[in-house]
């Protein structure tokens, strides 16, 4: 019962991205790569492409660019396929951008990756101050890794022409807008961060909190999922420094440069999820998981998928279905919970942690409730292909989506794009980035309140066939609309404003030679 109504199409998004630079040089960095290369079966070199996400968007609007993208280079073999230039030619079977890769020694990925943007900002933007580790080594190779960053950019835009485009990806490159700018005042810098911005008083608990924003503020345009992350960062840049920042405008002007502040909520390829919900490889791995697992084709199901990281609010809901269960013993027997999981920064303290504690509650709960027939909490970390996920969202009840916290949370809308049969029902956290589009058709729990987030299951699963589908109908329609390529569009359409203000306002100075 997919709702047929599309947002915007990949062409059309390259083509908001070509008419900005046209020509000019588009530059997108972001720690993870397009395209990894790796050795397989001895010295075979094989392509890992990309599936899904933002970088699977991204690719056929750089492919329609002919830019460069600069990310970390990750894989094995991925030294051996570039040339001179640290630089590869992709896609692999029809090049048509260039993919410039950085190198990052043990210890960067140790500091820069591990340590100061998983112990250090990551904790600090989720509002988990107690989890920074703000070591002294982390920020050292964070801003050494920045700069490299920075300076495979500008390699990349050396002899390319005047005013290039530079897109920057997330919090892992917080500091190199500032060293790109100082060498290209030309340049056009724009940056999204994924993940929420918290308040002033929170953002101050971090050590180096003045030189992030130094860094964010050489952009042109800095862009979040939320009006309620813009309004976040423009009080800490009104806090802690002494730029003058312009609420009705949403900009901030600041050492001589104005950035504006916009939100840009991102979506998904929800056409895309929606085919691989009702593909022969979703109806196949479905009938053998189903079949594997004991589950009746009459059970209620609900679903779960995520990283194995302590912001997605897994201990809190099982927590809630434990109370569920417990209020409610006609659902024992019938109602089954399956958590995908994916093991996440294994490794870091944290999250080793939180692995071996979800593993044991599940087992604990399982041992109240479970009988022979049954398995209340069906638990995998197995890697599942797209399709198998599609599959489990597209055959659940519920799609239980509550984290603590979380900048937007895609699994939401890949949950609501995939509902292509009987319709389900989205339970959502109140304190997701994604309750701002979604909130109204979905039923809003919050994550610690374990009774009321039980209640609200039982709520879901008392929904009519008609409230269901005209809920879910609301929500696909939103998700359709609102899909990864308008966030694409709305973005372009918004950096072309802003540069058309920009060199208006640079034709208005009088020249040097004016008297």
């Amino acid at each position: 019962m997919t709702t047929n109504t599309t947002g915007a199409t990949i062409e059309s998004a390259a083509e908001t991205v070509a008419d900005l630079c046209e020509d000019r040089e588009l530059v997108v960095a972001s720690n993870r790569q397009p395209y990894s290369h790796y050795y397989e079966d001895g010295d075979a070199v094989s392509v890992d492409r990309p599936a899904g996400g933002l970088t699977a968007a991204l690719d056929p609007v750089m492919q329609a660019a002919e830019g460069t993208w600069v990310a970390w280079g990750d894989g094995d073999a991925d030294r051996e396929v570039v040339g001179p230039d640290d630089t590869v030619a992709v896609p692999p079977e029809d090049p048509a951008y260039d993919l410039a890769r950085v190198w990052l020694t043990d210890e960067q990925v140790e500091g820069y990756y591990r340590g100061y943007s998983n112990q250090v900002l990551w904790p600090l933007c989720h509002l988990d101050t107690a989890k920074m580790n703000p070591r002294e080594e982390f920020w050292r190779e964070y801003r050494e890794t920045n700069a490299d960053f920075a300076d495979a950019i500008l390699d990349s835009t050396d002899g390319a022409g005047s005013d290039p485009v530079v897109w920057f990806q997330d919090y892992h490159l917080a500091l190199a807008p500032r060293r790109v700018r100082d060498a290209r005042p030309d340049a056009f810098l724009a940056h999204f961060w994924h993940i929420p911005w918290p308040s002033r008083d929170v953002f101050r608990a971090c050590p180096q909190y003045e030189q992030l924003l130094d860094g964010l503020l050489a952009n042109d345009l800095v862009g979040f999922h939320t009006e309620d992350y813009c309004r976040n960062f423009l009080d800490c840049v009104e806090a802690a420094t002494d730029a003058r920042v312009d609420r009705a405008s949403g900009s901030v002007s600041y050492r001589g440069h104005r950035t504006f502040v916009r939100s840009f909520p991102l979506g998904i390829d929800a056409s895309r999820q929606a085919d691989l919900a009702e593909s022969d490889e979703a109806d196949e791995w479905w009938a053998e998981f189903r079949d594997a697992h004991g589950i009746d084709p009459s059970d209620t199901l609900a679903v779960g998928v995520e990283r194995l990281d302590y912001t997605k609010g897994i201990e809190q809901r099982l927590a809630a279905l434990e109370r569920f269960w417990a209020d409610n013993p006609e659902r024992r027997g019938e109602f089954t919970y399956v958590q995908k999981g994916t093991e996440s920064r294994s490794g870091i303290e944290a999250y080793d942690r939180l692995q071996d504690r979800v593993a044991a509650e599940i087992e604990r709960i399982n041992d109240r409730f479970g009988t022979d027939d049954w398995t209340p909490v069906i638990y995998t970390t197995d890697h599942l292909p797209e399709a198998a996920i599609a599959a489990l969202y597209r055959e659940a009840d519920l799609g239980l989506v509550t984290p603590v916290r979380d900048g937007m949370n895609l699994v939401a809308k890949e949950y609501v794009a995939a509902q292509t049969r009987d319709p389900g029902v989205l339970v959502l956290s109140e304190l997701a980035g994604a309750t701002d589009q979604l909130g109204d058709e979905a039923v809003l729990v919050h994550p610690y309140d374990t009774p009321g987030f039980a209640d609200g299951i039982a709520e879901a699963l008392s929904l009519s066939l008609a409230e269901r589908r005209t809920r879910i109908a609301d929500l696909q329609r939103e998700v359709h609309a609102k899909d990864v390529y308008e966030w694409l569009e709305s973005t372009f359409e918004t950096a072309a404003a802003v540069e058309r203000g920009r060199r208006s306002l640079r034709q208005s100075r009088p020249s040097p030679t004016d008297d």
